[in-house]
């Protein structure tokens, strides 16, 4: 029975929730050994404007800042589904993005990205990531 003040032990969902958030957070600061350990080497971006990135673009273009996320906000829930060793979460966001020299500015998506992991005891790092722009997001 937990005792007042105790937390339940988290859901794998609410685990996976929390590596989606951290990665995003590592986006905006650019942090790339956070960057490099929730990466797949064979991760792919699909980004709103349906061009792919491979691993070593984006998180290239991150970390030297050539993609620079000044914001990336999830909403409030992210819809997680976990079947043995991958995972998929779906959610909407608020983004403030520059990439290369182009101008930057506000961008809502929805985003389904997969992870997976070699075995339940291992970490979990994002192996695709889709992004679709559109008005039905958050502000």
């Amino acid at each position: 029975m937990l005792k007042p003040g105790d937390r339940e032990a988290s859901t794998p969902e609410d685990e996976l929730r929390e590596v989606e958030l951290r990665r995003l957070r590592a986006l905006v600061q650019a942090s790339e050994a956070e960057l490099e350990a929730l990466h797949s080497p064979e991760f792919l971006l699909v980004n709103p404007s349906g061009t792919v990135w491979s691993r070593a673009f984006y998180l290239g273009g991150v970390v030297a800042g050539t993609i620079d996320y000044r914001r990336f906000d999830a909403d409030s829930f992210i819809e997680v589904v976990i079947d043995g060793n991958l995972g998929i979460v779906r959610y909407r966001s608020a983004i403030d993005i520059q990439v290369l020299e182009q101008q930057g500015g506000p961008l809502k998506c929805w985003h389904m990205d997969c992870y997976q992991r070699s075995s339940p005891d291992a970490p979990w790092q994002v192996i695709w990531s889709q992004a679709t722009e559109s008005a039905d997001a958050p502000d």
